[in-house]
């Protein structure tokens, strides 16, 4: 069985819905197999959510890996003023995102971009938020970084939310490197958010 950043046609499709409540709004998503967390809304988004919702991010946001869209399309439902880019490169996940879109009726401000990391985006965005897919290995991971500083405005930031386990310490200190400066934003079970700014 392929996994969810990868395209595999074989995978039976079983699409289910899934709900989570978020500052007091309940959003309901489609979901399905062969996606990233397809039975609920996994936990470092909804922490990742939590953090960046106060920060009132607006403009041009990217969801990079954005699979069915639970941290895109809830910035989109949530923050009136942005508009949102998914990215991603599992058909079936974008397809979902897309269809998601549409039911929270967020189509005039969400685009769904079929990109392999940053090859069909163009951008520039003044947030780029990651929750990186961590099985895809560091080759993919730590371009999703390194690429996002040439796809920010000046002043923009890269948000990333990343377990201590799977790698937090190691992909802080690349983002350092990348962007200079790094930021912890919060840390709560085991998982860590950052945020890093492209100076100008």
């Amino acid at each position: 069985m392929g996994q969810y950043f990868e395209n595999d046609s074989l995978v039976a499709s079983k699409e289910r819905v899934v709900c989570f409540e978020i500052n007091g709004h309940k959003i309901s998503l489609l979901t399905d197999n062969g996606v990233f967390s397809k039975s609920r809304v996994d936990e470092g988004s909804i922490i990742f959510l939590k953090t960046l919702l106060p920060l009132a991010l607006s403009g041009k946001i990217l969801d990079l890996g954005a699979g069915y869209g639970p941290i895109g399309l809830t910035l989109a439902y949530l923050l009136p003023e942005a508009r949102v880019d998914l990215a991603e490169i599992n058909t079936r996940a974008l397809a979902l995102a897309k269809r998601n879109a549409e039911n929270l009726k967020l189509s005039d401000r969400v685009t769904c971009l079929h990109s392999d990391i940053y090859s069909n985006v163009e951008g520039p965005y003044d947030s780029i938020v990651v929750n990186p897919p961590i099985r895809a290995g560091k080759k993919v991971t730590w371009e999703m970084y390194r690429g996002a500083k040439q796809k920010l405005v000046d002043g923009g930031s890269l948000f990333i939310v990343i377990r201590k386990a799977q790698g937090a310490e190691s992909a802080s200190q690349y983002i350092k490197e990348v962007f200079g400066n790094i930021t912890l934003l919060n840390r709560k079970k085991g998982y860590l958010v950052y945020q890093a700014k492209k100076e100008s």
